[in-house]
């Protein structure tokens, strides 16, 4: 009988970190813009399984200590800090070309060793804020230990549950045609202010959008002080918001076994990653709200599909530039029997009346689920930053239903070492009421006003 030749590889290192260095004493320099300038730092053949290691999203400015004053003065110009970009040719060395799909397959991921931790945080108001930043507008940070797929925090006792590790950020590099249409609109959106806007009023987070700021600018391989530098910093598309390309889109399902296909803008499509998180809540809605990873690799393997832009993906806006990913779910994922919903409704914390606006229904989602959980021994602020990073599930239920939109957040009861639902007893007091401590913080100094529920008084 014939025997079957099998070819195995030991994926190869394309991008090194070393958690104890800044981003820019890296060998290989990271970069935390959008353009299509930056220099690729090294080529991937279509179907070589190489390795990708990441730096934390905020490049080492978060410690793990029992203070929150890192969280309160970070310098946000400085993110996100990613690993990339890497060029992509397939067997021929002809790269990965405008119009085509890059598929990037998820192999796997993890922390690296000796650096098992996270951290999750509530941003200063003034620096960074949140969706419940006028609720919650002092700084917080939880530090959370891995072992294995599960992790703990000293900051938020009595709760434990498996991560689903993922990038927070993937993406492929703008054209110059598409940065300038991110700059132009995203522009127009600050320009206007906030009283244009149908959600000025009811979510707070400041700026409307990130413009390009030179200030903190790193650019790979491109030499401060160069021309070629200058100009590319002046107009690079910060990172924060995921866009056409994929980017900051902070989607917890793409893990091991994932599957994404992102549209190529320019030649080579220079993928870059980084953020990895080790567990996110759907929204992520303290900010720094995943379980932001210390350092962490990826595993990873590129198909082109030649013209499969054109092919799967219908714009949905002026130019065929306006589409957006597509994946494919991993197959794995944790597993619940038993959760406790929480509805919220598009009418806000004054009683106010929204027509079918799904953010404002959200907002009263994990508004609810924060007040019913602070009865059972933490503080409102403890739930907040635990939303935005245990396995909860978030969701759109209705859109039709003329004036309210209607929306669920679904906590897995097993997470908690007591049982969260209600009984006739009622909620835990006297004896029966285990005092959970609190996060690490550093006081708000700014005056912006809360946001009070008129029912309670109080957030």
């Amino acid at each position: 009988m014939a025997q079957v030749s099998y070819k195995r590889t030991t994926p190869r290192c394309v991008f090194k970190v070393d958690p104890t260095k800044h981003p820019w004493e890296q060998e290989k320099k990271l970069h935390n813009r959008w353009h299509p300038d930056i220099p690729h730092c090294d080529t991937v053949k279509e179907g070589e399984v190489f390795r990708v290691e990441t730096q934390d999203w905020t490049g080492g400015q978060i410690k793990d200590d029992d203070s929150a004053e890192d969280m309160k003065n970070i310098n946000l110009s400085l993110v996100h800090n990613l690993s990339g970009p890497f060029r992509v040719e397939d067997d021929k060395g002809k790269p990965a070309m405008p119009g085509d799909l890059l598929v990037v397959e998820i192999l796997d991921l993890g922390a690296l060793e000796g650096h098992e931790w996270g951290f999750t945080g509530i941003f200063d108001r003034e620096n960074g804020g949140g969706f419940l930043t006028d609720h919650f507008p002092e700084a917080c940070k939880a530090i959370w230990d891995f072992e294995g797929i599960y992790c703990s925090s000293r900051h938020v006792p009595g709760v434990r549950f498996p991560g689903l590790i993922h990038p927070g950020l993937i993406g492929t590099a703008p054209s110059q045609e598409l940065l300038d249409i991110w700059n132009e609109r995203e522009g127009k959106l600050v320009e206007d202010g906030d009283k244009a806007i149908t959600l000025g009023g009811v979510l707070h987070t400041r700026p409307l959008a990130n413009l390009p700021e030179p200030v903190g600018a790193l650019l790979g391989s491109l030499q401060k002080g160069t021309p070629q530098f200058d100009k590319a910093a002046k107009e690079a598309a910060r990172t924060i918001p995921g866009r056409e390309h994929g980017g900051n889109c902070d989607i917890k399902n793409l893990t091991k076994g994932c599957k994404v296909y992102f549209p190529v803008f320019i030649e080579g499509a220079n993928l870059s990653m980084g953020d990895m998180h080790f567990s996110q809540g759907d929204g992520e809605v303290s900010f720094c709200g995943a379980i932001e990873m210390c350092a962490a690799f990826l595993t990873l393997k590129c198909t082109i599909m030649r013209g499969g832009m054109e092919q799967y993906l219908t714009p949905m806006g002026p130019t065929k530039l306006h589409v957006n990913p597509i994946f494919e779910i991993s197959p794995l994922e944790p597993r619940f029997s038993e959760w406790l919903v929480f509805e919220g409704l598009s009418i806000d914390e004054h009683g106010r009346q929204h027509f079918l606006d799904a953010s404002v229904a959200y907002k009263r989602a994990v508004l609810n689920c924060i007040h019913y959980l602070s009865k059972f021994g933490y503080t409102k602020q403890q739930i907040y930053l635990m939303l935005s990073c245990c396995p909860c599930e978030g969701r759109i239920s209705g859109l039709v239903d003329a004036p309210n939109a209607c929306c669920t957040l679904a906590i897995p009861i097993a997470i908690f070492d007591q049982d969260i639902r209600p009984c006739r007893e009622g909620p835990p007091v006297g004896p029966r009421l285990i005092n959970r401590g609190d996060l690490v913080k550093a006081k708000y100094d700014g005056s912006l006003p809360l946001t009070k529920p008129a029912f309670n008084g109080c957030c």
